[in-house]
């Protein structure tokens, strides 16, 4: 097996500013030869290396910077709606569940690509240990799978609570909430075990340089030999038919749930039901929005550095923005947030 270096060549750049969202595509250029060629199959690969940010030592401190902060707004938003949630009784009811269940799965999305990209950058490396990248595959595909079937859960809550607000106790109780969660954690898990078990049975003779800050499947796929990634790619389109019913649940319910809200009389009423469900709209939109981008982007526009600026938009921006999406038009939240802190002061 060719060994490589586990850092990236660094071009001679003078006088230009390369900002820190973009990496130059000529470091894919920069990569060794013998990083792309002499390897058999996936046996004799004892690691991968990732796609840097940039070449130059200052951007890379500047990029590790940034994903700090990014990072800890997320640890910091998400935690503060799980311990509200937890802590105030008065938030214990099936929609404050699924958004408890939605912080957790942001926090592990977040938490499963940022610190390694984070490390990497503090250390001039790009290296990811083979089982590393397994994982990192695993807990990716995991998290976000079972955020977007519990996204379609929670816009069945919405539509029966604008809809069928009568019945809404007796159709969505403890027991039916935990396990609809239950249904959206263990379908995550699924996915993530076919498709990482799938992937990496995959001969790789293509090398071991990703283009991607982290280990994806359409990245490994490019390194496996001709024909053999077909079964992955099956399995994608059956993920994807999945995907495709889950969206057109959340139209449905989207649908109805804005012809219900025009039918109230009053303004008043309409304003309040329409800030129950805004908040849950927005966090679809932007997942979604993302999601179609990456996968159906042209690949007349992709490019490396495009790769990188689409992959932060889908797999580093939602955890950090959601907990604020969700802050700024919930006054109970709000409310009980307010409560907490200073409860929390006063015991120190």
């Amino acid at each position: 097996m060719a060994k490589g270096s586990g850092k990236a060549e660094r071009p001679n750049r003078t006088n230009v500013f390369v900002p820190l969202a973009l990496a130059n595509a000529s470091a894919t250029k920069a990569w060794p030869h013998d990083q792309r060629q002499g390897m058999s199959n996936s046996s004799s690969i004892t690691h991968f290396l990732l796609l840097p940010f940039s070449g130059t030592r200052q951007l890379q401190l500047l990029h590790f910077c940034l994903f700090l902060v990014i990072y800890l707004a997320a640890l910091l938003g998400n935690g503060f709606i799980i311990t509200t949630i937890a802590w105030d009784h008065h938030l214990h009811t099936p929609m404050y569940f699924f958004l408890l269940n939605l912080a957790l799965l942001d926090l592990g999305a977040i938490s499963t690509t940022v610190p390694k990209s984070m490390e990497n950058s503090l250390r001039d490396t790009r290296d990811i240990s083979y089982a590393g990248c397994v994982l990192q595959l695993f807990f990716f595909i995991f998290v976000i799978a079972a955020e977007y079937f519990l996204l379609t859960t929670m816009s069945y809550d919405r539509h029966v609570a604008i809809c069928r607000p009568l019945h809404y106790e007796t159709l969505l109780g403890s027991r039916v909430c935990v396990h609809m969660a239950a249904a959206a954690w263990a379908s995550g898990f699924l996915h993530a075990l076919l498709h990482t078990a799938n992937t990496f049975s995959l001969p790789l003779c293509q090398g071991n340089a990703l283009e991607q800050f982290f280990c994806e499947i359409p990245q490994i796929l490019k390194l496996s030999c001709s024909t053999s990634y077909l079964r992955e790619l099956w399995l994608i389109v059956v993920s994807a038919c999945f995907g495709f019913f889950c969206f057109v649940l959340i139209v449905v319910s989207y649908v109805q749930i804005f012809r219900a809200v025009l039918r109230i009389p009053s303004q008043q009423g309409r304003h309040k039901s329409f800030a129950t469900c805004l908040p849950h709209l927005a966090v679809v939109s932007v997942f979604l929005s993302t999601a179609f981008f990456a996968t159906l982007k042209p690949s007349s526009i992709s490019s490396p550095s495009q790769n990188l600026v689409v992959s932060v938009l889908y797999s580093v921006v939602p955890p950090a923005v959601n907990p604020l999406i969700y802050s700024l038009r919930n006054q109970e939240l709000k409310a009980a947030l307010s409560q907490l802190i200073p409860g929390c002061l006063q015991k120190q």
